[in-house]
């Protein structure tokens, strides 16, 4: 007689990775997550201040209330680790094999100002190493996501069909996205030492998707971040054929102390 294994408990969400449900689910969650931030843009919602001295407003919170419930409902044996519950309760002492990054609003002070490059990010990390994300830009009504793991990343427009998105081969006047808080000195100088000529300012992660459609082909970041601002990010670049490097050439890992990023560089072709 031959016994089977038990499932682990992750089976299903493994199913689901492998077969390609895992960021269609993420996509939808992150697109309802907008339809309840974008009532709240450019209507001069009121803003506190967090204990980093961060912005927060009420999109952010219901933004993280319902993907928490959502991805709780469906696979409740994945940890998460989302940016508004650790600002208001603490980071976890330890996370499992299994982990969510998540991001409700990321960008929040463009947001504010009323930009449109703000988004909802959503990361599945195992180990240290993100395997899927999903990025949604509410104001622009597009989302990105890494598909079954080998098979590329997709873009679509709320409501349309998939599309491939692939890195472009750099061209000669390549294009450096950074941060709209560094000075244009900095920006130059990040933009040189990437192999870019030219640079554009622009908020969150964004950035990412931008180089990971074939637009622009590198995003340098010197100052911090926190894991769930760049682990959907990469997921997507990752899957476009891009990648994103540590100091020390290595793949961006999760998991670390604090949950915080060191300098780091997103790179197209």
């Amino acid at each position: 007689m031959t016994v089977s294994a038990s499932p682990t408990p992750f089976a299903d969400l493994e199913d689901d990775l492998v077969s390609g449900r895992l960021t269609d689910i993420l996509a939808d969650i992150a697109e309802e997550a907008a339809q309840l931030i974008l009532p709240y843009w450019r209507t001069g919602t009121p803003t506190e201040t967090k204990a980093d001295h961060s912005p927060v407003t009420a999109a952010d919170r219901a933004a993280e209330a319902l993907i928490l419930e959502r991805l709780a409902a469906r696979w409740p044996q994945v940890q998460a680790v989302a940016e508004e519950a650790t600002a208001a309760d603490g980071l976890p002492p330890s996370v499992g094999e299994w982990f969510w990054l998540i991001d409700p609003l990321d960008g929040t002070k463009g947001f504010i100002q009323g930009r449109e490059s703000y988004t909802v990010n959503i990361a599945l990390v195992r180990g240290d190493a993100v395997l899927a994300g999903v990025v949604t830009a509410p104001a622009l009504a597009l989302t990105w996501r890494s598909t079954t793991p080998g098979e590329g990343a997709q873009r679509r427009a709320f409501g349309e069909a998939w599309k491939p998105a692939r890195v472009r081969e750099r061209p000669q006047d390549a294009t450096a996205l950074v941060s709209h808080s560094i000075s244009d000195e900095d920006a130059e100088r990040l933009a040189g030492r990437n192999g870019c000529r030219l640079w554009q300012g622009m908020d969150s992660s964004l950035k990412f998707c931008m180089i990971a459609e074939g637009r622009y082909d590198a995003y340098p970041r010197t100052g911090p971040t926190c894991e769930w601002d760049t682990a959907a990010g990469q997921a997507v670049l990752e899957a476009a054929g891009g990648r994103v490097v540590a100091e020390d050439g290595r793949p961006l890992a999760y998991g670390k102390p604090g949950f915080l990023n060191g300098p780091f560089s997103a790179i197209g072709a």
